[in-house]
């Protein structure tokens, strides 16, 4: 007879364990796999439930080369779409239908409550590149100021790292930094470089860190010239790198900052509410293969240095030699090295500043895109996780759909002249299918505002919920308007990438300031004439299709105005006075954030209050 009063006790082999659990000991990857698995298949399915929708509407009368067109477009555009929209409705599950949703997300969070002692040394990275150093060294003040009233800001030492050009900013530059040291008691804890040439970009500065300072301190966190984070949020996330040693890159949540531009103010409004739940969701199944956004993120130095240097990309040309958007491949790369990304997926003191202009917004954008779309010759890396290997497939889909969608508006017109019969033509259903996939498509943002009026507490912080409705609803307008303009923008530079074509890095406007109608005249052409094309064709042919276009066209038509009223500073004072798209930091300010408002330097606690009372 077998005795089974005292279970047997066999030896478990440690490497079984780990295999068991994400490298941290966080989750389980049975459970990862799960929600993967449960993500993959809501996807697919929605997909391919869009896809026969749209098919049964186009080939109701028979297949045109024009439907064929079509039909592709909306296969290569509307992937982003559908996971975007699970990612916002998982999200929104997360936050209102459980019990602890950062638990089940972020297991690593729970660290930062803790009151254990920092015992890591971190360096502060400060990358600059053509940028106004007085604007850049005020936030680095502050940040340093509020890791001190932490009572361990002994333990962080701050590299301002440049790749300035222009020989007279960098004059400043050394200047300011020299300052800096001085008030910090001509310590050995801040050091300024200057390189004499960007190679590598942003990455090959940090790595440039990594290789001449990096042995001497366990994290780092790269700070962009328009970033500021509080000294507690800092301590906090130190706390849970130090509690986990497998996690390599811990991420947060960035939010944008009080704008004084009306165009970085409503963009912001909207970016907020759609992040929450988008990046609880992505969080809640990417768990250890997270993002890395590049600034604002604590990373594990000695992984970082050991196993995430960029390789060298082959063939001449934009889409060779150095990689422009390092921060994926770096998480990718993290994670292959056997350390967990992840992302902190709760406001929490972390914030950087929009771009104040549309023009400016679209050169972001631009840059962006040619970056991601390098990644394409970075599938085949040998070692990379499936879910690593898809964050960097998604980077490139990301941009490859904005020139379908363009196509496909731009073919309405030929299709509206397809020789069909309106009278046999679905119209319902096509009507149907538009309506659905415009909600998938604004669910981020949509979850978002939800979430705040589901709470009449969080309603409270921006206003009230009538205010935050009238924000809700410039917003959306602003977004689809928004969306037009920079989206031919990316399909135009998309179009000359072959032909040499080429985005930079360098500094970047930051600060509020009024775009002329030459200027928006000049850039803003081609969305002029495009949208007068479309229209004016659909106007001729269809123009009961006209109104329902709208949406998606009349950012065209109305680009160069909307560039340049959005960024008038009249425009930016009205909304502030009307509390009009406002964040919650409007109302309840960190003294950070005063600081940061206040003129001068850095100030302290008490007289950062002083000022805001003032």
């Amino acid at each position: 007879m077998t005795d089974t009063s005292n279970p047997v006790s066999f030896p478990i082999r440690r490497d079984a364990v780990k295999a068991s659990t994400t490298p941290a000991g966080l989750q389980s990857t049975a459970d990862i796999s799960r929600r993967r698995s449960i993500v993959l298949a809501l996807n697919a399915v929605t997909y391919v439930a869009l896809a026969l929708w749209l098919a049964s509407i186009l080939g109701a009368q028979g297949w045109s080369p024009v439907d064929v067109v079509l039909f592709a477009c909306f296969l290569i555009g509307s992937p982003w779409t559908v996971l975007g929209f699970w990612n916002a409705v998982i999200g929104l599950w997360l936050l209102h239908a459980t019990r602890d949703p950062l638990a089940r997300v972020a297991p690593f969070a729970a660290a930062g409550e803790t009151e254990e002692p920092i015992r890591l040394e971190t360096a502060i990275l400060l990358t600059l590149r053509n940028e106004d150093p007085a604007r850049a060294m005020k936030r680095l003040r502050i940040v340093k100021q509020s890791l001190d009233e932490t009572g361990f800001g002994e333990r962080f030492s701050y590299f301002i790292l440049s790749d300035t050009s222009d020989p007279v900013l960098a004059i400043e530059e050394e200047a300011m930094a020299h300052a800096f040291a001085l008030e910090s008691g001509g310590s050995f804890r801040v050091v300024y470089r200057r390189r004499v040439e960007n190679v590598g970009f942003k990455a090959g500065n940090v790595r440039d860190f990594c290789d001449r300072w990096g042995q001497r301190y366990e994290l780092m966190l790269p700070l962009d010239a328009d970033s500021l984070m509080t000294g507690e949020t800092i301590v906090r996330m130190v706390r849970m790198m130090q509690a986990y040693p497998k996690l390599g890159i811990l991420q947060s949540l960035v939010t944008g900052m009080p704008s004084k531009s009306g165009f970085a103010r409503i963009f912001q409004f909207g970016m907020r509410h759609g992040m929450r739940p988008y990046t609880m969701g992505s969080a809640w199944w990417m768990a250890d293969c997270g993002p890395f956004w590049g600034h604002n993120a604590l990373v594990r130095i000695k992984p970082f240095s050991d196993h995430c240097d960029l390789p060298l990309l082959p063939g001449d040309g934009p889409l060779g030699g150095h990689i422009l958007s390092h921060d994926q491949v770096e998480a990718t790369l993290m994670r292959r090295a056997g350390y967990e990304v992840r992302v902190w997926p709760e406001e929490c003191g972390s914030w950087e500043e929009n771009p104040p202009t549309l023009a400016d917004f679209s050169r972001r954008d631009v840059r962006w895109c040619q970056g991601n779309l390098q990644y394409a010759k970075l599938l085949r890396l040998p070692g990379l996780l499936p879910t690593s290997r898809f964050q960097l497939a998604w980077a490139i889909l990301m941009f490859l759909g904005i020139p379908a969608w363009t196509l496909l508006i731009a073919l309405l017109p030929f299709k509206a002249m397809d020789g069909e019969s309106a009278r046999l033509f679905p119209a319902a259903s096509a009507i149907g299918l538009y309506l659905t996939f415009l909600g998938m498509y604004l669910s981020p943002k949509l979850a978002g505002f939800a979430d705040i009026l589901a709470t009449r507490r969080e309603s409270r912080r921006y206003g009230g919920a009538g205010l935050f409705l009238c924000g809700v609803a410039v917003e959306l307008v602003f977004s689809f308007l928004v969306g037009a303009a920079t989206t031919l923008r990316i399909t135009l530079f998309m179009i000359g990438l072959p032909f040499g074509r080429s985005a930079t890095w360098n500094g970047q406007e930051r600060d509020a300031h009024a775009l002329s109608w030459s200027t928006a005249l000049f850039g803003l052409w081609p969305q002029l004439l495009f949208g007068s094309l479309v229209l004016g064709s659909l106007a001729i042919v269809a123009p009961a299709v006209v109104l329902w276009t709208l949406p998606l066209t009349l950012g065209y038509l109305l680009a160069i105005p909307f560039a340049v009223l959005s960024s008038k500073p009249a425009v930016g004072r009205f909304l502030v006075r009307a509390g009009l798209c406002a964040i919650p930091e409007e109302e309840e300010r960190p003294w950070e954030l005063a600081a940061l408002r206040a003129s001068g330097p850095a100030v302290s606690l008490s007289g950062a209050l002083e000022t805001e009372a003032a």
